[in-house]
């Protein structure tokens, strides 16, 4: 009877053991993929540099071993070790589910001998050996049988590791919104130089009245309204980017000295952008600076925009956490900013102007923008780079269409374009009355139900069927977040911009791309030497 109860069980657990081998190899393929990743890493973090220090000699032993190959290789003892502790790493789960906790603690202390010895290999560059591996090898194999002889409960195991598989599922989710709601506040925060620049040139502009002085006088140039020069509109309270996007613009014009700039900002930074662009020349272009806290006709009684966001529960919608499923960018503090609204109300700032080009502050400019002044925009208010190349930038994914007021006006499939190098065409905007449709649509969201926040979505409902559509190498997005840009596309494009969270001014950005805005950065500035090296 025995007999017959063994040769009966053997094949349950050989059954049993093929049904783990298949249900953990998901688990194997992530735990390889997972140690190539840490390898590389680690080559990234500790090996570079030593490479750059030492000799080609150990260059050339550390290329002795693709570590990634190894891992990946059927024959390899690193692939045999990486697999049994992938199955061990499960066996010690159901272990601890049926309570045999000296099994689980067995087979813990031989997977950490097993990353150790995985960890050394790929340190020195060279693969494990048999007899490296053999002992561990053998006594992971026994305890996997142990394991087996005790757990062979198909049913029971597959329902445990699918709790297991959910519940890991839930914590990886959450540690992903966990580090973009990190990454978010990472992008927010002024980094120290800056903070100290700022504060240098408040300082400069509140006890200099020649500064003051000299802001009045220029405040009635001639050449602020003189339709016959190249107007450039920038809003920020960014004082450094801002410069970058002014001295990138004159160092690549064919005739700076022809070129004006209108910034905009707010009154905690409006000295330091006064006292930053009177003390430095940008080849001869002219730059005026407002305080928007000065637009008295920018109030909640004509702008909704305002009117929502003096709103208590709007307010808390922007400010108020991560509870519900929206994306943390677009819950950014910077939604509640006046400035980020103020591209619709361009001729409202500069009643005199006809056209403009409009730039955002996390942009750098590489060739003469100039000629977009006299391309014909065919009657259209708006002229922008589509971004349709890409097939989520489509209406649909911006707008409510299950909202009938949206899905009985637009197409969902109507390409989208970007804002932060537009030409405006400001005879034509005050001939549709562009401003009025964006109050229509600003005050048909009050209960933010057509869009969720921001300006891309008013702007892509204002200016429907208003837009000319400009050669895709006027403006090229993506620097804040994309690490795979064609190095092409970036060299050919006038515009470059750091649209993302890895702005260029800090430490998240994107290295490959920080120099293009580096090089526009007056190093040489007395106060930024002082505030980078304090």
């Amino acid at each position: 009877m025995r007999r017959r109860a063994a040769e009966y069980r053997r094949p349950v657990r050989r059954r049993f053991s093929y049904w783990i081998w298949a249900l953990f190899g998901l688990f194997s393929i992530a735990g390889l993929v997972l140690l190539v990743v840490h390898h590389n890493q680690h080559e990234d973090r500790v090996e570079q540099p030593v490479l750059e220090r030492n000799t080609g000699l150990d260059q050339v032993a550390h290329e002795s071993l693709n570590f990634t190959e190894e891992i990946l290789s059927a024959r390899s003892f690193s692939r045999q070790l990486a697999e049994q502790m992938t199955l061990a790493k499960a066996y010690v789960i159901i272990a601890k589910e049926h309570n045999n906790l000296h099994l689980a603690w067995e087979l813990s202390s031989k997977i950490r001998n097993c990353q150790l010895l995985l960890s050394k290999a790929a340190m020195r560059g060279e693969p494990v050996t048999l007899e490296e591996a053999e002992p561990i090898i053998k006594s992971l194999s026994y305890l996997i049988f142990r394991a087996e002889d005790a757990h062979y409960d198909i049913a029971t195991t597959i329902m445990t590791m699918k709790s297991h598989i959910q519940a890991l599922e839930e914590r990886a989710n959450a540690a992903t919104v966990q580090s973009t709601v990190f990454g978010q506040l990472a992008a927010e925060a002024l980094p120290k130089s800056l903070h100290c620049l700022n504060v240098k040139l408040t300082a400069d502009w509140l006890r200099k009245p020649s500064l003051q002085e000299l802001a009045d006088e220029k405040r009635n140039s001639p050449r602020l309204m003189d339709n016959n020069l190249y107007h450039f509109c920038i809003f920020s309270d960014n004082v450094l980017a801002t410069s970058v996007v002014v001295n990138s613009t004159v160092s690549n014009a064919d005739h700076p000295k022809q070129l004006v700039f209108h910034v905009v900002t707010n009154g905690i930074n409006y000295g330091t952008m006064q006292a930053w662009f009177l003390s430095n020349d940008f080849k001869g272009s002219t730059i005026e600076v407002h305080n928007v806290e000065e637009f008295s006709w920018f109030n909640a009684s004509y702008a909704p925009i305002v009117k929502q966001l003096l709103n208590a529960d709007s307010r808390a919608y922007y400010i108020g956490g991560y509870k519900d499923n929206v994306a943390p960018k677009l819950r950014s503090p910077k939604y509640q900013s006046l400035l980020n609204h103020l591209r619709f109300y361009i001729p409202e700032i500069y009643p005199q102007l006809e056209k403009v080009v409009f730039l955002d502050d996390d942009v750098v400019v590489q060739k003469d923008l100039t000629p977009l002044f006299s391309l014909d925009l065919h009657g259209n208010v708006n002229g922008a780079v589509e971004t349709c190349l890409e097939a989520f930038h489509r209406y649909y994914k911006y707008l409510n269409f299950s909202n009938t007021i949206i899905s009985s006006k637009f197409d969902p499939q109507a390409c989208g374009w970007a804002f932060g190098m537009n030409v405006f065409d400001l005879i034509a905007w005050k001939k549709a009355d562009v401003t009025a449709r964006y109050h229509y649509w600003q005050e048909q969201n009050a209960d933010g139900t057509l869009w969720r926040v921001g300006t891309l979505p008013p702007g892509l409902l204002t200016f429907y069927g208003l837009t000319e559509p400009l050669d895709r190498r006027w403006h090229v997005l993506g620097l804040g977040y994309d690490l795979n840009i064609d190095n092409r596309l970036i060299e050919s494009a006038a515009v470059v911009h750091f649209n993302g969270f890895m702005k260029p001014w800090l430490k998240l950005a994107i290295e490959r791309y920080k120099p293009l805005w580096e090089r526009y950065v007056n190093q040489s500035h007395p106060y930024l030497r002082d505030c980078v090296t304090s």
